[in-house]
């Protein structure tokens, strides 16, 4: 599906708003996210049932060309077999109409994209982890989500959204900026979606909006920022100002009180219950009091959740509405998550967010984004004679260089180098994507970290003590089937 190009000066926006729906509009809301849910599922179904049906003609010695054919998984083709099945399935026949049709095309789209995905990762045509087959939505775990791109999707007033089949529902908050930009002819509302989301429900316009380009405060000043759980942000500019960010620890200041509830909930008789004897997971009806307590875990759940959003949002719109141009670091924050003494500290401060809040803030101002290499040695480096440090453990706060005699904070030290790399135009020392960078002598004598891993089994195929288990990650039941053929057509 070829991707929306916005026009000339404009820009793609989103506009989200709290939904106030009363109980008939709100399960008219869950009806469409269910219904959006069991077409995906039907999609997924109907898909791999060819395949399924593909393997067990293949082990009776049916020939190839006899096999059934392939089921194509494409929006057009799915969108025109389920129009077929709706209105005769007893699982849709009854109730299909009482939902929009886009509920229904949220599902399909949403599976046609699974299986691209799934597709192109296993021809090698799709970068990041390896995409499995697509799996079933489950009815308690799924997000609640259905998107509208046609029919009557705007603003009503100050106050109200209008969407297909739902009508106009009351919003929290005031849709004033949309409304006016829309009609001014400088806004033009795309789709809408809506979503169940930490206890409430969201609908969020995708919109095409004119938007003029913000000059910052301070263009031709660059500012390094490092990330840290002690101190959120430590900024350093070309100017040579330092500025200290405190982390606020919303998640930390909350834990006592968590504690509390979840002793509490695990107190009431819940929705499952772990069976000893047999070994299985046994479904119930949870009791009133346990959703009680259950809903006021979530809430705190939810408020600390907002207030970090919030922070957040705040100080990248600082530093976006002042500097030029941002150096951060390209932090794997992923690996960093798997130190269980520091994961929690980790996820509460949000290093991932806050980078791409940076980024795309920084398209608005027309104002570039370094992207500091993730080998780049920030903290080992002087930041005044540019000597690397052979070794500087994470417990070391305070930065000494050996050969100028510099002492200086170790966060300070990093932030002072990143900053010097949008001066240099570089973004690490002597790596990839720095051509033409001086090189900055290494001790280790490796461009890149490293790590002790095992041995590869494929070097060594013989192992002591008898022949090598099959320590290979085993894949979904749908991958061990030849579909070759078929993703080489689509």
């Amino acid at each position: 599906m070829k991707k929306f190009q916005a026009q000339p000066g404009f820009v793609v926006q989103a506009f989200r708003f709290a939904l106030d729906p009363n109980a008939t509009e709100e399960s008219a809301l869950h009806s469409h996210c269910g219904a959006a849910r069991g077409a995906y599922n039907w999609a997924v179904g109907w898909v791999t049932a060819s395949w399924w049906q593909r393997k067990a003609e293949a082990s009776y010695g049916v020939a190839e060309e006899e096999l059934t054919p392939w089921r194509p998984w494409s929006l057009p083709a799915l969108r025109k077999e389920f129009n077929q099945v709706k209105r005769t399935d007893w699982r849709y026949a009854h109730w299909w109409q009482e939902n929009s049709k886009e509920a229904y095309g949220t599902g399909l789209a949403n599976a046609a994209a699974a299986f691209d995905n799934y597709a192109k990762s296993k021809n090698g045509r799709r970068k990041g982890a390896r995409m499995g087959t697509p799996r079933f939505k489950s009815k308690r775990k799924a997000r609640l989500a259905c998107r509208f791109t046609t029919g009557s999707i705007r603003v009503a007033d100050e106050g109200h959204v209008r969407l297909p089949v739902l009508g106009t529902i009351r919003i929290h908050e005031s849709t004033v900026k949309l409304v006016a930009r829309v009609q001014s002819g400088m806004a033009r509302v795309l789709s809408a979606t809506v979503r169940h989301e930490r206890g409430r429900w969201f609908v969020s316009f995708q919109t095409e909006v004119k938007r003029e380009i913000t000059p910052v405060a301070r263009p031709g000043v660059a500012v390094g920022i490092d990330l840290g759980v002690k101190v959120l942000a430590v900024m350093a500019d070309s100017a040579g100002q330092i500025r200290y960010v405190d982390n606020p620890k919303h998640y930390e200041g909350e834990q006592k009180r968590l504690r509390r509830l979840s002793r509490r909930v695990s107190r009431r008789q819940g929705p499952a219950v772990h069976d000893r004897a047999t070994g299985q997971t046994v479904r119930r009806q949870p009791s009133k009091r346990w959703v009680k307590a259950n809903a006021e875990r979530n809430r705190v759940h939810h408020r600390v959740a907002n207030l970090r959003e919030d922070a957040l949002h705040k100080l990248t719109t600082a530093v976006r509405a002042e500097y030029g141009t941002v150096v951060v670091e390209d932090l794997n924050v992923a690996g960093m998550l798997r130190n269980r003494r520091l994961a929690r500290k980790i996820a509460d401060a949000g290093f991932a967010e806050i980078r791409r809040q940076l980024t795309y803030k920084g398209r608005r101002n027309a104002c570039p984004t370094v992207v500091a290499s993730r080998w780049y040695p920030s903290s080992k480096t002087c930041s005044s004679c540019k000597t690397v440090k052979a070794k500087l453990p994470l417990h070391v706060r305070v930065f000494s260089c050996d050969a100028c005699g510099l002492v200086i904070d170790r966060d300070e030290n990093a932030a002072r180098n990143l900053a010097d790399l949008a001066s240099a135009g570089t973004t690490g020392t002597g790596v990839a994507a720095d051509r033409g960078t001086p090189s900055v002598p290494k001790p280790r004598g490796a461009d890149q970290k490293t790590r002790a891993g095992r041995a590869s089994r494929k070097a060594d195929p013989v192992r002591a003590g008898g022949a090598n288990p099959p320590h290979r990650r085993k894949e979904p039941r749908d991958l061990q089937q030849d579909t070759t053929a078929q993703l080489g057509l689509w």
